[in-house]
């Protein structure tokens, strides 16, 4: 599965979390220690806040330590928030479009997981969104189907009960299609202003989430794997939770979808 990393606090050089330390998220495009494949060579994203309220993007389906580009672009931009993600596919083909971060207006997103059985319930997950949003779709991943499903349920004002009822949703209907849910999702997401994750699996275990103070707390870090082994400060995130950071506080609540039993739903 994939790798990612997200920065938010005082502007710093993206390459400090992307490329410098000595398990950047580069090493970990390469050699990731905590993740189902080692390689996550499908791909990569950046997505970074400025002056404006909508993210800027850089997208490509190179390995992301083979980019020139990024490394210059990480070396040169800086930004008080930003998201990094090296992708290994689950699904979906190696294409622009289809690697991560994705954005909608200010909201940008990315996501490590997947969406079990995905081929055989997309139609019906497709169907739960408005037209609007359906044109959006510009890849063919569930990464991108989940984020336009947390931005119908209400992403906007609600950050946390979009994510659980976007989530209710894949479980209702994959429920409703004699299909036991297969959900991992630990994905981050941000309006620009602050940062929010979620680690949850349906069953079997979530994909890994570390917080942790950056530069003697110049900021704060959301990421797959701690990008320093020998740093104390990171704190593992357990399973079942919703994480929402600003630059001055971290909080963690339970994240409780309402699901109904395979054996009930229908």
């Amino acid at each position: 599965m994939c790798r990612w990393a997200a920065y938010l606090g005082e502007p710093v050089f993206m390459e400090d979390i992307v490329t410098a330390p000595c398990h950047s998220l580069i090493a970990q495009s390469h050699h990731a220690l905590q993740a189902k494949t080692a390689t996550n060579g499908d791909g990569f994203g950046v997505a970074w806040y400025g002056e404006r309220p909508e993210p800027g993007r850089y997208r490509d389906v190179l390995p992301a330590w083979s980019d020139c580009n990024l490394k210059s672009l990480c070396r040169q931009i800086r930004s008080p928030l930003f998201l990094a993600h090296v992708r290994a596919s689950t699904g979906g083909a190696t294409s622009r479009d289809n690697c991560h971060p994705f954005a909608s207006g200010r909201w940008s997103f990315m996501h490590n997981g997947q969406i079990g059985d995905f081929d055989a319930i997309r139609r019906k997950l497709e169907h739960r969104l408005p037209d609007a949003l359906y044109e959006q779709l510009h890849g063919t991943t569930d990464s991108e189907l989940i984020f336009m499903l947390m931005i119908d349920q209400g992403l906007d004002t609600d950050p946390q009960g979009a994510t659980e009822r976007a989530v209710a949703i894949i479980h209702d209907v994959a429920g409703k299609a004699g299909i036991e849910p297969k959900l991992k999702l630990t994905a981050a997401f941000s309006d620009g202003e602050r940062l929010y994750s979620v680690r949850y699996a349906s069953a079997g275990t979530a994909p890994t989430l570390y917080a942790g103070s950056f530069r003697n707390g110049v900021g704060r870090c959301l990421v797959s794997e701690p990008l320093d082994q020998d740093e104390p400060n990171w704190e593992a995130i357990p399973p079942g939770s919703f994480v929402t950071m600003t630059r001055d506080t971290l909080a963690i609540s339970a994240f409780e979808p309402r699901v109904r039993p395979l054996a009930l739903a229908g």
